[in-house]
């Protein structure tokens, strides 16, 4: 029941980010020569490797779904065998490679905005913002749903389907941002 409330929810959040396409597109339609100064700044090969990043966090999660699945939250073996490691350390490292992502994400607005786009800057700043910063934020909620499990895999007493459950539909989440963020990255960055 609650992977098809979460599917249903998600349904939802897919309708708030074609919505958001739907302004980049129309904003994008009527200024094409500001797009086209403005597009010029992005650092494509940046974005490029945060994007492989962020890509890369959705192989962790789902190796994390494979150790819940089996029911084992840790590690049976040491720090370094990652063949043993246990929902809880693929989390973390799914974790960390998030919070680099959201981390270079604002890199990448500070240094844009040095170069003079800014929300409030034109029409592409503000589309640019809105939608990278609404997926920004999705990834923050990702992130503390992610240290939630890991904080209920601890607190657990026994680990079972309950908490299994809870991280599968954890990575549904997470494999939603995943692929919402190719969908912006392939539009903002090479559908110039």
């Amino acid at each position: 029941m609650v992977s098809v409330g979460t599917v249903v929810w998600l349904a939802s959040e897919l309708m708030f980010f074609a919505a958001l396409f739907a302004m980049y597109f129309t904003l994008r339609s009527t200024s094409s020569d500001l797009w086209a100064m403005e597009t010029e700044k992005l650092n494509v090969p940046f974005a490029l490797a945060n994007t492989v990043i962020l890509v890369l966090s959705s192989v962790t999660c789902q190796f994390g779904v494979f150790a819940a699945e089996r029911l084992q939250p840790r590690r049976t073996g040491g720090l370094f065998q990652v063949s043993r490691w246990g929902m809880v350390e693929w989390f973390l490292l799914t974790f960390l490679m998030g919070a680099v992502f959201v981390s270079v994400q604002a890199y990448e607005y500070a240094m844009l905005v040095t170069e003079g786009v800014s929300i409030s800057s034109n029409s592409y700043g503000s589309s640019f913002y809105l939608t990278t910063g609404f997926h920004g934020l999705h990834v923050a909620g990702g992130l503390i749903a992610f240290l939630f499990i890991i904080g209920r895999a601890y607190a657990a007493k026994r680990f079972g389907h309950f908490e299994a459950t809870s991280a599968i539909v954890t990575s549904y989440y997470w494999h939603f941002v995943d692929v919402v963020w190719i969908a912006l990255f392939v539009i903002i960055y090479f559908l110039k």
